[in-house]
């Protein structure tokens, strides 16, 4: 029986974006075949009643991070056998697939490990660099994010390495984000139910761009007195943001939700006219952003975006088609495409119903899950 053993330090009930792809993609595999060795992330009963739920077995090493140490490495074979897995999936393959060699002497017969925004960073310190480069001989294929992350990662492999590189981004479920998700009703109760909504929908953190936004809102409110901008997402950026919205004198157009549960993100969305984030690189390259789902979810909800530059947020918006991409860390920009959204009705329909196609053409979870069972058998 091919079954796979995927080796995580990312898998839920942790919270996460990397956790998310790695969960989507293992429910879309056959139950039967999958089991998960990950890292316990913390103790209580969450996790033990998360891991009841799945649909596959969930081994829990008791450590809270895996690394590829000696004594993970024997554990990771020893579930290999005992199961009978014939392939692996590393859900990150920095720093896990340095695992890979061992796990194929122990009889997995196809190796993947998925790339995400950090691996992009290994590849520009000579240090991690190297190890990278041995993850790319030792696995059979790496998958990457977008075109921004292939080419940092595959400066890295050696030629034939590069070269089975393929694309395996996160997926979108169509189904939970879309245009009817609930967003009217959350405006009406948030009481912004006749004023021009701008939305962002992120961990607040300096390299999303929620601050050029806030520096963006004099120029918008000019045109629009009565537009809003609604930041929904926790993170440690919160109170920097809230100072600046109180300096800039748009405090009271500037909405704050917090942290919101998963189930109501959908509505966040929905909730807006247009969804912004122009995200900006930091740290000389080293933060910086993978792909930027958070585009595709807006698209799939049926609203026009404005990205950012930075890295391959890019790859997420089809330009001119389904949204823009703007220069991060440009208040200027940011306001003349939201302005140019704001104006236009049609020109926002148009751009939302071009991204929900996109998503249901190409961004589906289905689909891409289809992609990765190739990879491993």
């Amino acid at each position: 029986m091919d079954k796979t053993l995927i080796v995580t330090n990312d898998f839920p009930p942790r919270p996460g974006g990397i956790q998310s792809f790695v969960h989507n993609m293992a429910l879309r595999l056959d139950p039967g075949k999958v089991v998960v060795y990950a890292s316990t992330w913390r103790d209580g009963s969450e996790v033990a009643r998360f891991d009841a739920e799945q649909p596959f077995p969930v081994v829990r090493d008791r450590t809270k991070v895996l690394l590829p140490t000696p004594r993970v490495t024997r554990a990771a074979a020893a579930l290999l056998r005992e199961h009978g897995c014939s392939s692996v999936w590393f859900g990150a393959a920095a720093p896990l697939a340095l695992m890979a060699p061992s796990l194929r002497a122990a009889g997995a017969r196809r190796l993947v490990g998925t790339t995400h925004g950090h691996e992009a960073a290994w590849a520009q310190l000579p240090g991690s660099r190297m190890l990278l480069r041995r993850i790319g001989e030792g696995t059979d294929t790496l998958t990457y994010l977008g075109e921004y992350t292939r080419s940092r990662i595959a400066s890295a492999l050696t030629a034939e390495a590069a070269a089975r590189m393929v694309q395996l981004p996160p997926g979108v479920d169509e189904k939970t984000f879309h245009p009817a998700s609930g967003g009217a009703a959350l405006r009406a109760r948030l009481g912004l139910a006749d004023r021009p909504v701008v939305v962002c929908v992120s961990r607040l953190v300096p390299r999303k761009g929620q601050d050029t936004l806030i520096a963006a809102m004099p120029r918008i409110l000019r045109e629009f007195p009565d537009a809003v901008l609604l930041i929904v997402g926790g993170g440690p950026y919160r109170r920097d943001l809230e100072r600046l919205a109180a300096r800039t004198g748009v405090t009271a157009a500037v909405r704050f939700t917090g942290a919101v549960p998963w189930e109501e993100l959908p509505a966040h969305f929905g909730a807006g006219d247009v969804f912004a984030m122009p995200c900006r690189t930091r740290r000389g390259g080293l933060d910086v952003e993978g792909l930027g789902m958070v585009y595709l979810e807006a698209s799939a909800t049926g609203l026009p975006v404005v990205a950012g530059d930075s890295g391959g947020a890019p790859d997420a918006v089809l330009r001119g088609e389904t949204g823009w991409v703007v220069t991060g860390g440009s208040p200027a920009q940011a306001a003349d495409r939201v302005l140019a959204l704001l104006r236009d009705p049609d020109l926002r329909r148009r751009l939302g119903e071009r991204g929900r196609q996109w998503v249901e053409e190409a961004w589906r979870w289905d689909l891409l899950a289809e992609r990765l069972k190739s990879l491993l058998h």
